[in-house]
């Protein structure tokens, strides 16, 4: 075994880094979704590894446990900044909240019935195997949905961000009950639980917001980031659901005009807390992007190519996918009604799948379970969602330009700033900037 070299996991990391770009490129140039070249990547850098010993399982374990904490975190909070909460639009929140929660609750189960049979005897491990792969994929849905319209792109953001939050607290509330065996207790402690953490995440959030909008330092967006992850990390040793303190958070901040009302409003320096906005998006989704990159890379190291040819493992994935589309189009008529194409392909297995498939407890983990059937689940519906947005005429752009997003992001929030939040009304462009900035 080669000895551990610093220099060569830095190169290795930039090296990572730099190709996730390029890929991104390739795949806004060619349709190829940018998760399956980022995968054939790992299954490289496996063959290398093996080849020259260079990289062990254990320390890279420890390096995805710790990307998992913080991916998640990022993941929550990003899609927290994307729900805008308004009247207006509630009808496309309530049906996308909808399709979410009974796609990953039947969805679970159905699966887990799969699972059961062809992996795993005891169905309650059966259920926690199939959450993640109950889960869409924000993190490609999101990015690749730009083209469509905007009525069909607001439920594909919504439904995606529900499908992500939804289904992480399924999947933690799920490992923090397996040794409880009394209905009434988890029934109990669920709701208590719930109810102590969403207490503490709005009292946490007001005062996170109205502590950093007066910070004058230029660096603190990694503090509050910092402290965001310590709020989870001590939530999680008292067995709170960490996640909603991150998620109220991101739709506090989100919607500040929203929850800070009456003498609260008082308090609120839109200007300062729209710039910690703007700021917070593009911070969130170069995370988003690093964390993606390498869990693909990570996940692509894990698997076994073989596994490809396994009859078993394509059997289980086609009636999983089968599931999963089946119950896509049953959901659609019945809430959208119309007009459901490309949304019922539009259902990618990614991120939050290897995130909580790495995720499960090592003593519920079953060695019978073949990961092979969470690569056949991201390459089939990865492909089939690229496929129906490019036979309905749209591109799939799996990179966006961040520095382009922040400033047409700071550009809609100069239109946002109320009267009295101006100095002058006759400052121009360039101070308006500078006042959000």
């Amino acid at each position: 075994m080669t000895e551990f070299n610093a220099y060569i996991v830095v190169i290795a990391t930039s090296v990572i880094i730099i190709l996730s770009y390029l890929f991104n490129v390739v795949s806004k140039k060619t349709n190829i979704p940018s998760v399956l070249l980022l995968i054939i990547l790992g299954v490289g850098l496996k063959w290398a590894s093996e080849s020259f010993g260079i990289l062990t399982g254990e320390w890279l374990m420890n390096i995805l446990e710790i990307l998992g904490i913080v991916g998640l975190t990022m993941i929550v909070l990003e899609a927290a900044l994307d729900l805008e909460l308004s009247k207006d639009k509630w009808p496309i929140i309530w049906k996308s909240f909808s399709v979410a929660l009974v796609a990953l609750i039947i969805g679970t189960v159905a699966s887990a019935y799969v699972i059961q049979y062809f992996y795993i005897d005891d169905f309650f491990k059966a259920t926690v195997y199939a959450v993640p792969l109950s889960i869409m994929s924000s993190a490609i849905v999101i990015p690749s949905v730009g083209a469509l319209d905007e009525h069909k792109k607001e439920f594909m953001v919504y439904e995606a961000t529900f499908s992500d939050i939804l289904g992480i607290m399924l999947f933690y509330f799920l490992i923090g009950n397996a040794d409880t065996t009394d209905t009434h207790l988890i029934v109990w402690d669920v709701v208590s639980n719930i109810l102590i953490t969403i207490t503490l995440s709005v009292v946490i959030s007001y005062a996170l917001v109205l502590v950093f909008q007066k910070l004058d330092t230029q660096v603190k967006l990694f503090l509050l980031i910092s402290v965001l992850l310590l709020l989870y990390s001590i939530g999680k040793l008292f067995h709170l659901s960490s996640l909603i303190i991150i998620l109220i958070f991101g739709l506090v901040l989100n919607n500040h005009k929203m929850f800070f009302i009456g003498p609260l409003k008082k308090m609120l320096s839109s200007p300062s807390v729209n710039s910690i906005l703007n700021n917070f998006r593009l911070v969130t989704m170069e995370t988003a992007f690093v964390v993606r990159t390498f869990f693909f890379v990570i996940f692509g190291m894990t698997i076994t190519i073989a596994s490809l040819f396994n009859l078993r493992v394509a059997i289980v994935s086609l009636i999983l996918l089968g599931i999963v589309y089946v119950l896509r189009f049953v959901l659609l008529k019945i809430f959208v009604q119309k007009n459901i194409l490309p949304q019922l392909f539009i259902a990618p297995r990614g991120l939050i799948t290897i995130l909580l498939f790495f995720g499960i407890p090592a003593e519920m983990q079953e060695p019978n379970f073949n990961s092979g059937v969470l690569l056949f689940m991201i390459l089939i519906t990865s492909i089939a969602m690229t496929l129906a947005l490019v036979l309905s005429g749209n591109k799939i752009e799996p990179y966006e330009d961040f520095a382009s997003n922040y400033w047409q992001a700071i550009d809609k929030e100069i239109d946002k700033i109320e009267p009295e939040d101006k100095n002058h009304s006759e400052r121009n462009e360039d101070d308006k900037k500078r006042e959000i900035i």
